[in-house]
């Protein structure tokens, strides 16, 4: 691989976007600039949304989103703009319960049920029919979502707009939407905290910031009918099902794979980075900066609590970006 480029005294790659893979890209960051000095690369967790906005205004270099820009949005920037992927992750449902209930299942009509409002209490016979084991509390759910634009409510929205016909036609999907139910938490951190501190409580994080804040989060009955936990082998069998919609284009959803131990709620998320940079030097290091992360970078995932790329999508992101392995 072709020696690293230096940047002027003073100039940093920057980025923003998605609060969820920002653990890992903290670690690849520092990792980067051990192994070439010379180099300067920020990041700020802010949220898909934030991230996106802040690379169509020019303000950052590159954005990361868990939510793939629709050719519409991608026209309000100035530049074209690649999707490149970089790990894989999964949104799990958390919840919060007094006393020895543990180790829940939810079907996808009991999460739509439950985000659209019309289950209301944890002992409703949807809930208890999925969990003969558990002693369910006759209380009330406390709903909680986020209140920023996220690429953790993406998936989740996407998910529930495959399962549930009345979600899709009355919520849809998206990284904002107008919830039916509940109250609002903003970021992943965010989300983590409020149902950590509120009893009867369900939310959505993903995956990691489950593990981080010790949450329980459930089982949820996937595409072949089987009730899948979230864990890197789950999650790493939904990413085995992309298939790209046309040649370097990585813009698609594996939420509901097939598959018996595929996770359902599972996505890709991406790197958004200009196809052209007027700054040459700043071009060269983003450049060596993707190759570094689709290659090396891949290899310190799992041991982060991530899920690298299939081999195959990290061979093909490498491609787009005219990398070498």
């Amino acid at each position: 691989m072709a020696a690293v480029c230096s940047l002027r005294a003073g100039d940093t790659l920057t980025g923003a976007g998605a609060t969820f893979p920002a653990l890992l890209y903290e670690k690849w960051i520092a990792a980067f600039q051990q192994k070439f000095p010379g180099t300067a690369v920020t990041y700020r967790a802010v949220g898909s949304g934030a991230g996106a906005e802040a690379l169509r205004k020019a303000e950052v270099d590159f954005a990361a989103s868990d939510a793939p820009l629709p050719d519409k949005e991608l026209a309000a920037f100035p530049a074209k703009i690649r999707h490149i992927p970089t790990t894989v992750g999964g949104v799990v449902p958390v919840y919060h319960l007094e006393g020895q209930v543990r180790d829940l299942r939810f079907t996808p009509e009991i999460l739509a049920g439950i985000y659209l409002g019309k289950i209301k209490r944890w002992d409703d016979p949807l809930v208890r029919a999925a969990n003969r084991n558990a002693t369910l509390p006759p209380r009330a759910i406390v709903v909680i979502h986020r209140s920023d634009a996220s690429g953790t409510t993406y998936i989740w929205t996407d998910y529930l707009s495959k399962v549930s016909p009345e979600w899709k036609a009355a919520v849809g999907a998206g990284t904002e939407v107008r919830w039916p139910a509940g109250i609002a938490a903003q970021y992943n951190e965010g989300m983590a905290d409020s149902v950590a501190k509120t009893p009867d409580s369900l939310g959505y994080v993903e995956f990691i910031y489950a593990l981080q804040a010790h949450l329980s989060y459930g089982e949820v009955r996937n595409e072949a009918g089987r009730f899948v936990q979230a864990d890197l082998a789950s999650l790493a069998t939904a990413a085995a099902t992309f298939q790209p919609p046309s040649p370097g284009d990585f813009r698609t959803s594996v939420t509901n794979a097939h598959g018996a131990n595929a996770y359902p709620i599972a996505s890709f998320t991406y790197f958004l980075v200009p196809e052209k940079f007027s700054d040459p030097p700043k071009a060269k290091i983003m450049r060596q900066f993707l190759e570094w992360t689709l290659t090396s970078g891949q290899k310190q995932s799992a041991s982060l609590g991530f899920v690298p790329l299939p081999d195959a999508v990290a061979k093909q992101a490498l491609e787009s970006i005219g990398g070498r392995q």
